[in-house]
């Protein structure tokens, strides 16, 4: 089944590109802004809004199917790929793409995200293109075969229907603590993320981090309804490395120290440290696995850093430096290799957690909760935005409604057998 033709339209992402390098270095906030010159290569300043740019597929019988392209909200940062930039993408778009998309099998997913997303001048296609265009495939694919986009990909990677609900996680933003009780009183499985993205919201030795997550235990103990008992997930952007030092050792012992201060839950803690390479990351991540392991700790180190492509993933769960990944979605690029990266963790008895960014779209976000039920990843995040209602409500519904679709598929093949 071809495609007939190809719409192009800009729009926005649900929140913020931000220079990290410059908010790293201590760049002030003013009010929700940031004050200083930028310092990360296409940043015209600290914190932009973010874009994206859709694109509709126009299939034979004039239904168009869309998806969306952005990057992440720290982009440029440990090797990801630059901020995005709507003219310049959509350029590429028209000359590399339109002519492929034209020219494939649409109802045939993965050979139709193979051939489009071959080598563009002897240069790989940038990952933003990849992500929005393998999600309007997947769109397509599923219309023409009347079907989910979850059992497209059950069924290019002969996986079983799935019938496990993945768990949720919702990230704060800098509303911490008003965010933080909304997610209690939704029951949300897995929280807070914290943003824990400064000097500032570290503290000296880590103090007012540690302080952060006592206060989050003890909420969800106030808050939350009998039995409910979430893991708590905290993203630290390298900032125990900054503050604590780069030894492995030293590290671990600090990880350690947080999940004691929060006995009886589980903690995952995000991108403890940046060692200025992938492969310093996963000698020194393999080595703080290591050691947490041996002391049978309840904490759980979560990549993100250093960890973007489909090799990455598959580099550091072989090399056991990491208990969790996060396959943050436009870093990975074609869906396709979200599910791949799924799938790489599982072989490896590693976590596999779909994130992304708070700066996709609703689009974006659907698409990733097909690949997380397909796949049965461990968690995947509510996005897309910095709040909890919207971005909780997308994920957590679009669920549901696949999981009900689901059901009604085994229900009428057990009937009809």
């Amino acid at each position: 089944m071809r495609i007939k033709d190809v719409l192009l339209a800009p729009g926005n992402g649900a929140f913020f590109y931000d220079d990290q390098a410059a908010i790293v270095s201590g760049a002030a906030q003013d009010g929700f802004n940031y004050i200083g010159k930028p310092t990360t290569l296409g940043f015209k300043s600290i914190r932009i809004p973010a874009s994206s740019l859709s694109i509709g597929l126009i299939l034979a019988d004039e239904t168009i199917v869309w998806g969306d392209m952005m990057n992440v909200q720290y982009s440029g940062a440990g090797g990801r790929d630059p901020v995005f930039e709507t003219a310049q993408i959509s350029g590429l778009v028209s000359r590399a793409v339109v002519p492929r998309l034209l020219d494939v099998d649409a109802s045939r997913y993965l050979d139709a995200c193979a051939k489009v997303f071959e080598p563009f001048e002897d240069k790989r296609l940038p990952l933003a293109i990849e992500y929005g265009v393998s999600q309007a495939l997947l769109r397509a694919a599923a219309h023409l075969q009347r079907t989910t986009m979850a059992e497209i990909i059950c069924s290019e990677f002969d996986l079983p229907l799935p019938t496990r609900r993945v768990p949720i996680y919702c990230q704060s933003g800098d509303a911490r603590e008003i965010n933080v009780d909304k997610m209690i009183l939704k029951a949300v499985d897995v929280l807070p993320h914290g943003l824990i993205n400064s000097r500032q919201k570290f503290g000296q030795g880590g103090q007012t981090f540690l302080e952060f997550v006592k206060w989050v235990a003890t909420r969800t103990r106030e808050l939350g309804r009998p039995g409910y008992h979430p893991v708590l997930h905290f993203d630290v952007y390298g900032w125990i490395g900054q503050e604590i030092g780069l030894e492995p050792q030293s590290i671990a012992d600090f990880i350690c120290k947080v999940a004691d201060t929060v006995p009886g839950f589980t903690v995952n803690i995000e991108s403890p440290a940046d060692f200025g390479s992938t492969r310093a990351q996963i000698e020194n991540y393999a080595k703080i696995v290591s050691i947490l392991d041996k002391r049978g700790s309840s904490a759980r180190v979560v990549v993100d850093e250093r960890c973007n492509t489909l090799e990455d993933i598959r580099l550091f769960v072989e090399a056991k430096a990491t208990h969790l990944v996060q396959i943050k979605t436009p870093d990975v690029g074609s869906i396709v290799d979200t599910a791949r990266a799924v799938l790489i963790c599982k072989a490896n008895k590693k976590g596999a957690y779909v994130g992304g960014s708070c700066t996709e779209t609703d689009l974006s976000a659907q698409a990733s909760v097909h690949v997380s039920v397909a796949t049965q990843a461990d968690m995947m995040l509510a996005k897309p935005g910095m709040g909890v209602d919207e971005a909780y409500s997308i994920v957590g519904n679009e669920q549901n409604r696949l999981l009900a679709m689901l059901n009604r598929r085994r229900v009428r093949a057990k009937n009809v057998g």
